[in-house]
């Protein structure tokens, strides 16, 4: 289970995380690092990147990528700019999101915050992996929530980076465009709580659960779940 202190998660000895709350839906940017190498990521840079970088200065570590576990403006709104400021590559999510990804300049309108389009420098496929250091994240194509989300899941370290796939006690929204509600709950039962009821996730959005946590009492994942 994850330890959260102020913003920051010790997951596993060697492994460490910053949550850095960003844009106005309050989207748990995470700055995730190897403790042995001090090479980190930054996951979903939604906006507010000077706060980002802020983080990145105060943890002291060197940031190697960015990833994206999916399309939506509050994950991905700032990645063009951080690329930029950076000089770092773009990778994820799968592709079938490029659609959102181009129109993120018009979901900024829409919301009344800026966003630019950006087209990753690798997008993510099921069976992939992804490194941060030493460490080695294993990617799960989980559409539903969006047609494109990724979980990111490392099974020696036991932890994953799960988008808005799943969250404490509910699950990803499936109303936005490409969303998919019987997609999403065969995603997070075929492919999620398989990985083991030990696994400890960081969510798109509020706080830490775990796949057994979830397993047990989440609503959504009783019985049908959700239709």
């Amino acid at each position: 289970m994850s330890h959260v202190t102020k913003g920051r998660i010790s997951i596993v000895p060697d492994v460490r995380a910053a949550i850095i709350p960003v844009t106005p839906f309050q989207q748990n940017c995470t700055l995730l690092w190897c403790d042995k190498t001090k090479k980190a990521a930054v996951v979903d840079p939604g906006g507010d990147v000077e706060l980002i970088k802020q983080a990145i200065a105060q943890s002291g570590v060197t940031v190697e990528k960015i990833i994206l576990t999916h399309g939506h403006i509050d994950h991905a709104g700032g990645a063009a700019e951080l690329r930029e400021e950076l000089g770092v590559p773009v990778e994820g999510p799968h592709e079938a999101d490029r659609f959102l990804l181009d129109r993120l300049a018009e979901q900024g309108q829409a919301y009344g915050f800026p966003a630019r389009a950006v087209t990753p420098d690798r997008w993510l496929s099921d069976g992939d992996t992804v490194t941060v250091g030493d460490l080695t994240l294993d990617v799960l194509h989980c559409p539903g929530h969006s047609p494109g989300s990724v979980v990111l899941v490392s099974k020696d370290q036991r932890f994953a980076l799960v988008g808005d796939v799943l969250f404490q006690g509910s699950v990803g929204r499936v109303d936005l465009p490409g969303g998919d509600g019987n997609a999403l709950i065969r995603s997070i039962k075929d492919k999620l709580l398989p990985l083991g009821d030990d696994i400890a996730f960081i969510c798109g959005h509020g706080p830490t659960s775990t796949i057994g946590q979830e397993r047990q009492s989440n609503p959504f994942l009783q019985g049908e779940g959700l239709i």
